[in-house]
């Protein structure tokens, strides 16, 4: 059973004061091991002590936190604090958060994740307390997306911005742009149309990095005009695990003029081909990028991509080559629909650059593992079959029953009949025969031991 005073959560005073106090967060020198902070003056009945050993990055998460507290208290206690955690708390009123941030001047980073916050209205006026914040953590607390646009347009430096785990299926385009936002991390929503992605664009005009993993995004519908317009600056994209399943889409991701990190796994394109193929084609199909799924691409695994491209589609069925594309014509007065099925462009272009390449002979590097050779015992010469990863002395066993001696009465020599040396003799037990390079119609001497 909970204390009574938990029932409806602690304030953001008391649990600061508990966590920081000198008996629970010791002063030690050293850079964000904890300042001591003196208030000007306390109320009487205060929860703080005398002082707090107050570092600059407050983690205050899973504290049962609902409300704010005295100001007063917070405003002397954290002037210096730049970063607050307030993750997964009980903090469901905004106004109680603005008494939070309103009275830290500094602060630039702010996680209020997984506190239920959902159907809950942010007021214009309790909004302009987070001015300050350049970096806001909103993940897991299904706030609705007029209050995110709300502090987006609050916010005047808002630099990143996370929302994931919020349900969202459709946002609402604002008519006031953000444009500080570099980062918007929007993963494990239900994102589905790129219509709603496209968006982002005229919202978040200086977008850098648009994260947005697991949502189920069908295809990338604009073309080149709309894309370059909408994403001038977007360096880096994340789409993994959505429902990408053309090559068009990934070609398209060309038309973003300064990308140059692409993350793509988990999409249903990639799942008929093997992890060399999809990383091969992928680079080949991205000319510009120079990170693929967190991994540098080299010069060299670059040309050798495309070469590979060439050849995987240079002998390809027309049916199934990957790129389709639609035209139509009047005929008579009536349209007609053409289907057209062509090799993608990017095979034209890698044609001409290096020319229509022949397939690569196959050449199998593995080790043989037997070989037919000659016995010669006396006068007696007999084909056989031997494996070559056994030893000496397994080969000695086999030919027992051959040239009907012991082991312990034969001395084997072995004989490349493709060099002008003489026999060699295979003296040693343990040896493997492999390490002789026996192929097929050398010759084996087995010489009897005299006595």
């Amino acid at each position: 059973m909970e204390p009574p005073e938990d029932r409806d959560g602690r304030t953001f005073v008391e649990v600061m004061s508990e966590k920081y106090s000198p008996e629970n967060f010791p002063y030690r020198r050293g850079p964000g091991m904890g300042v001591v902070v003196v208030p000007t003056a306390a109320s009487q009945g205060s929860p703080m002590k005398d002082r707090l050993n107050l570092p600059s990055i407050l983690v205050l998460n899973s504290c049962g936190i609902s409300r704010a507290g005295d100001q007063a208290e917070i405003a002397a206690f954290c002037s210096h604090v730049m970063e607050l955690d307030l993750s997964h708390n009980k903090l469901q009123d905004w106004h109680e958060i603005s008494k939070i941030v309103s009275n830290i001047p500094n602060l630039a980073f702010l996680n209020l994740s997984s506190n239920p916050l959902a159907g809950m209205t942010l007021e214009p006026r309790c909004a302009e307390a987070f001015c300050r914040v350049r970096r806001l953590v909103l993940n897991n607390t299904q706030v609705s997306w007029d209050t995110v646009m709300l502090l987006a347009r609050e916010i005047p430096e808002l630099e990143e911005l996370f929302l994931c785990l919020n349900e969202y299926s459709s946002v609402r385009a604002s008519s006031v742009a953000c444009p500080t936002l570099r980062l918007l991390h929007i993963t494990d929503n239900s994102l589905q149309d790129w219509a709603e992605v496209r968006k982002f664009g005229s919202m978040f005009p200086s977008l850098d990095t648009l994260v947005m993993a697991n949502n189920n995004l069908a295809s990338i519908q604009d073309n080149k005009d709309i894309l370059q317009r909408l994403f001038p600056n977007l360096r880096s994209i994340n789409l993994h695990n959505s429902g990408l399943n053309r090559w068009e889409d990934i070609e398209k991701l060309n038309f973003f003029p300064k990308l140059e990190e692409v993350r793509l796994q988990g999409i249903p394109l990639l799942q008929t081909y093997t992890n060399a193929e999809r990383r091969s084609l992928m680079i080949a199909h991205l000319p510009a990028i120079s990170l693929l799924n967190g991994s540098a691409v080299s010069d060299s695994e670059r040309e050798d991509a495309e070469r590979f491209f060439i050849r995987y589609y240079l002998d390809y069925p027309e049916e199934e080559l990957p790129y389709r594309f639609t035209s139509t014509r009047q005929l008579f007065g009536v349209v007609l629909v053409v289907v057209n099925t062509l090799h993608p462009l990017r095979y034209h272009s890698l044609v001409t650059k290096y020319g229509k390449l022949e397939p690569l002979a196959e050449i199998d590097l593995r080790p043989r593992c037997r070989a037919q050779v000659e016995v010669h015992c006396e006068e007696k010469v007999q084909q056989l079959n031997i494996r070559l990863d056994q030893t000496v002395a397994e080969l000695k066993k086999q030919l027992t029953t051959v040239v009907q001696l012991s082991t312990n009465s034969m001395r084997l020599y072995y004989i490349d009949k493709c060099t002008a040396f003489g026999p060699e003799e295979m003296k040693y037990n343990t040896r493997a025969l492999h390490s002789y390079s026996i192929q097929d119609g050398d010759e084996i001497l087995v010489v009897p031991k005299t006595k």
